[in-house]
């Protein structure tokens, strides 16, 4: 089985490799990416890519045909990945995870690829009140990451032929700890504020709804895709993937971090202007095609192996909200220093670093220390 994993040098990049060199030991897999995030490393004792055959980086939005010549899958990771992003960079947004998007599928549809998978998200349903959303519902995306998402899907579901099984995978919230850690998700940020804040501020009144999935689960969920067969959901399927037990309210996530981690306190934004991302989601499609692959990390077990991961990396940073673990600060970075263009382009000619890095003091410290740390 040979597999190309695109966006790999990301946060769900290196547990997805790790597994699918488990489960499937002989497997050839290969990496694309950018790299925007390839330093973004996060308590890592060896290379996430040394479980890869090839290593390949380039712009998703002109990724060489010639690479997806003998594939039995594509994963499909790449993209600009959550809502600051996507509000601050909005037209590359559409170019890089919609455009982009399509442009691979069509590209791997003509080279023979029988597996595509996607990876979608639950933030389609965006403001979604009452029952759980299952997938036959109506779509309401509130932001330009939750429409490129919805507008992939729909160019995958028309440019695909029968040969070629595409599953594009509605996530639910990612969590948990990884090689290359966000802390730009909500569990994360909630458990990284507990360890070095000892206090959690919800900024909504905590009422919104979010259904959460750890990362190791998000990749046991892309091994099943891969392996799909057309008659479990059809030649294209469009599929809520997480668990009907893991829809939690965000002030329900904050009591969970503080009584995991002792000591913390929760303060939570009454006053607040309603969230107009809140969503319930059904998973019981999912629940009942993929019935060995179902989620198998509980709440308390992320939140637990995330807070490990922290201590173990002497985590300490009071202005972790402004460091090299939130992807927007490390684009800004990029950008403020001339190594990429406002386009998300790396410059033609990277400019030399100065000593003082040229970018916000708190992902100059974070590299430096990592720098130090390997001397």
């Amino acid at each position: 089985m040979k597999v190309l994993i695109t966006g790999n040098l990301g946060y769900v990049g290196p547990v997805v490799v790790r597994h699918l060199r488990r489960k499937h030991p002989q497997a050839r897999l290969i990496g694309f990416d950018s790299a925007f995030f390839a330093l973004s490393t996060s308590g890592a004792t060896v290379l996430p890519e040394r479980s890869l055959d090839e290593q390949h980086f380039g712009d998703i939005r002109e990724i060489p045909e010639a690479l997806l010549d003998g594939l039995d899958a594509v994963i499909h990771l790449a993209a600009v990945s959550n809502d600051p992003m996507g509000n601050k960079f909005e037209r590359v947004t559409e170019d890089i995870n919609y455009r982009a998007s399509v442009d691979i599928g069509r590209k791997a549809c003509k080279a023979g690829v029988s597996h595509f998978v996607f990876a979608s998200s639950c933030s389609v349903y965006g403001f979604a009140p009452g029952a759980p959303r299952k997938e036959s519902d109506e779509l309401n995306p509130q932001t330009a990451y939750a429409r490129s998402k919805v507008n992939t899907e729909k160019a995958l579901a028309e440019i695909r032929d029968n040969n070629m099984i595409v599953t594009s995978l509605r996530f639910a919230t990612a969590c948990g700890m990884s090689d290359r850690l966000r802390l730009d998700l909500v569990l994360n940020d909630f458990v990284a504020c507990a360890l070095v804040l000892g206090e959690i501020s919800v900024l909504s009144d905590g009422s919104p709804w979010r259904p959460l999935i750890d990362v190791r689960d998000m990749a046991r969920a892309i091994e099943w895709g891969i392996m799909r067969e057309a008659s479990a959901g059809g030649g294209f399927l469009a599929l809520n993937v997480g668990s009907d037990d893991r829809n939690y309210q965000v002030k329900g996530l904050s009591s969970a971090v503080a009584e995991a981690i002792p000591g913390t306190t929760v303060k939570i934004n009454n006053t607040a202007q309603p969230d107009t991302r809140s969503y319930k989601v059904d998973f019981s499609l999912f629940g009942s095609l993929a019935k060995n692959h179902q989620p198998q990390v509980t709440l308390r077990q992320s939140i637990d192996m995330l807070a490990r991961g922290l201590r173990s990396m002497c985590f300490a940073d009071l202005d972790f909200r402004n460091s090299a673990y939130i992807r927007l600060k490390v684009l800004e970075a990029h950008i403020a220093a001339g190594r990429l263009t406002p386009d998300l382009r790396w410059s033609a000619l990277i400019p030399d670093e100065d000593p003082e890095m040229k970018c916000h003091p708190s992902v100059k410290g974070c590299l430096r220390a990592r720098t130090q740390a390997v001397r």
